[in-house]
């Protein structure tokens, strides 16, 4: 295995090790150190254009309307891919990590700093399912239409662009006051963890597909 590997393994374990010691801050009652310390910053965004902007962004990962643009964007990877594999793992891992964070909710019981209805900001707080589940849906519209983009400069930034967005959806929630910010590193690291597992789950199959053809 090459030292970077080891790296990433070490960092893996490093920030799952932090989440674990959130998590159990948070059963006992306990604020971690990391909400402490920005909770006051919150209080300084109402009224601006910075909580404008969040709240706008904040739409794209709300559940009325991932469900509609999962469902098109499921049937754009199928035409584009000509198969009905890479839609059936896009928008199954979609919905997969949606239930996984509910599990995670339920089980951490978390109340969040604050309700907005009408930001789709009610339930359990961690982990933030804007941070989670958006970016197993956005990684892979990333990671399946970028593949079919000829040019690698423009799959380039595709792939940044939006990245860029995944992270301003999950922290708009931490802007507008309805999650912690561990909520949404959470959320972001258990979207990753989901994320690989559905790539890798479809670049077994895909290479099955091929040694059955040969």
């Amino acid at each position: 295995m090459k030292r970077t590997h080891y790296m990433f393994l070490f960092l893996f374990i490093l920030v799952l090790t932090t989440i674990g010691i959130w998590i159990a801050k948070i059963v006992r009652g306990d604020l971690p150190y990391v909400d402490e310390w920005t909770r006051p910053f919150v209080d300084t965004f109402p009224d601006t254009f910075i909580y404008t902007f969040f709240r706008l962004v904040t739409n794209l990962g709300s559940e009325p309307f991932m469900y509609p643009f999962t469902a098109v964007m499921a049937i754009l990877i199928w035409w584009l891919y000509k198969h009905w594999l890479p839609a059936l793992i896009f928008a199954g891992g979609t919905f997969f990590s949606h239930q996984v964070n509910k599990l995670i909710k339920t089980l951490v019981n978390r109340d969040r700093p604050s309700i907005l209805i009408e930001a789709n900001a009610e339930g359990h707080s961690f982990p933030s399912g804007h941070a989670m589940i958006t970016l197993v849906c956005y990684g892979m519209i990333a990671y399946f239409i970028s593949k079919k983009i000829a040019s690698k400069r423009v799959a380039l930034w595709f792939q940044v662009s939006i990245s860029i967005l995944i992270f301003l959806i999950g922290i708009s929630r931490y802007f507008i006051n309805v999650h912690y910010l561990t909520d949404i590193v959470a959320g972001f690291v258990f979207g990753f963890i989901c994320f690989i597992g559905m790539i890798l789950i479809y670049e077994w199959i895909e290479k099955r597909r091929t040694r059955s053809k040969v």
